[in-house]
């Protein structure tokens, strides 16, 4: 029923009817029922969203490198003369997806590090001339002896390997913390 306060009254022809533009009666929307996101609700879940990933990120990284800390397992990587004669020996320890390098430093240890530089993973080189390990991307710099950051952006020191020597045979036997 028309006009009788229960429903509104609906007119085919009206004044207002004939002065609403043609895409309001052909997108007939509901202004009031919809829904809009205000700045302070989409900025809320904008940086709680980038918590959260951040946060996976960051545990996924740091589970990853502590389940190679303290890794085990005895891997055969090559024999003395050969690093005598190259001056660093190439080598993956200890999965195949793990970059390693040893050396022979001018004191005459032999050591090995993670070859996976600690500031952005950049694959670091022994430079014989510096008497230093090298990340090429940003210019850090590690010491030979404890494989610690000497200049450039690298703040923590490379993974270590412990190396065993048997007759002229190397082996990689554990990945120090």
């Amino acid at each position: 029923m028309e006009g009788d306060g229960k429903e509104p009254a609906k007119h085919k022809n009206c004044e207002a009817c004939a002065k609403a533009p043609k895409w309001r009666s052909d997108f007939p929307i509901e202004w009031e029922g919809d829904h809009y996101v205000s700045r302070r609700e989409m900025v809320k879940f904008l940086t709680l969203g980038s918590a959260v990933l951040t946060t996976a990120t960051w545990v996924t990284a740091a589970a990853g490198g502590v389940l190679h800390r303290g890794a085990k397992g005895e891997r055969y990587i090559g024999s003395a003369a050969m690093l005598e004669r190259e001056g660093s020996l190439l080598f993956r320890y200890p999965t195949d997806q793990d970059p390693c390098i040893a050396l022979k430093t001018p004191e005459g240890n032999l050591v090995a590090y993670s070859q996976v530089c600690t500031h952005l993973s950049c694959a670091v080189i022994y430079s014989k001339s510096e008497n230093q390990l090298v990340c090429p991307c940003h210019n850090g710099h590690f010491n030979l002896e404890e494989g610690a950051p000497v200049s450039g952006p690298p703040t923590r020191p490379l993974p270590r390997v412990k190396l065993e020597q048997r007759g002229d045979q190397l082996y990689a036997v554990e990945v120090e913390a």
